[in-house]
């Protein structure tokens, strides 16, 4: 399938691993123009080279940024050229109980998860509307739906997201510009791999058996009951940033496996 992507100018914040880094490697293979931001030089140097090796023709600029430090986020976003398309992808978390957690622990969940992807909208959407033509999209989460007690925090900055992107949508009419949410579910990143093989060498179990667990005790409305690979999430989210998803403006598209399924 052609996803009209050619060429198109894109921004991926997050972008040097997960799913970040699945969706560079659609959109590279989509022959899209992409800038791949992490938040230091090395890692989006890796990314552009392991890119490089697997689609050379690529054109693909490194875009490193620490979005804790407001002073040099605002460089970084004026310096950016006219995008086509804005993937909000980036995003921090902390797992602490709700009572532990900090004002500055909130703060820069805030800051990086939602502050992040609102200055970014405030730039490129109003070019976007002048032009006629625009794709935003947010990475949020089934914990927005969820709420695992860890990670309320966390939780509450991607609810946020569905709100914005809500709003945000309502601000494009007759215009060919789109805002949505992509709703990941659990996903087999390189975090989530160590993650199960942490669990396995301290419970002597296999990964197979600590997933299968995980999806019995903490995911039990999950339809798929395995963790969604990190492609599935990205094929997804790509589709909904191409001229063929021009009908889908304001929604939240759950890429769940069905983990929310009665929420």
């Amino acid at each position: 399938m052609d996803l009209q992507l050619k060429d198109k100018k894109i921004l991926i914040t997050g972008a040097t691993r997960g799913i970040g880094f699945g969706v560079a490697r659609r959109f590279a293979e989509a022959g899209a123009q992409l800038w791949i931001h992490g938040s230091n030089k090395k890692s989006c140097e890796v990314a552009r080279i392991k890119l490089l090796n697997e689609y050379p023709s690529a054109a693909i600029v490194e875009s490193p940024c620490d979005f804790l430090d407001n002073e040099a986020l605002f460089v970084w976003i004026n310096a950016l050229p006219e995008m086509d398309v804005l993937v909000n992808n980036l995003g921090i978390y902390r797992s602490e109980p709700f009572f532990d957690m900090s004002d500055e622990g909130w703060f820069q969940q805030h800051q990086v998860n939602v502050m992040g992807g609102v200055r970014l909208c405030r730039h490129f959407m109003p070019k976007m509307l002048k032009k006629g033509w625009g794709r935003i999209l947010f990475v949020s989460s089934e914990c927005s739906q969820l709420v695992p007690e860890d990670l309320i925090a966390y939780s509450t900055t991607k609810a946020a997201l569905e709100t914005l992107t809500k709003g945000l949508a309502k601000l494009t009419r007759n215009t060919a510009v789109t805002v949505n949410c992509i709703q990941p579910g659990s996903t087999l990143t390189e975090g989530a791999e160590n993650f199960l093989q942490n669990q396995s060498e301290a419970a002597g179990k296999t990964v197979e058996e600590i997933a299968e667990e995980f999806f019995t005790a903490q995911r039990p409305a999950s339809t798929l009951q395995r963790f969604a690979t990190v492609d599935e999430v990205a094929s997804t989210l790509v589709y909904f940033c191409s001229p063929l998803a021009a009908a889908t403006n304001g929604s939240c598209i759950a890429v769940d496996g069905g983990s929310t399924l009665g929420t």
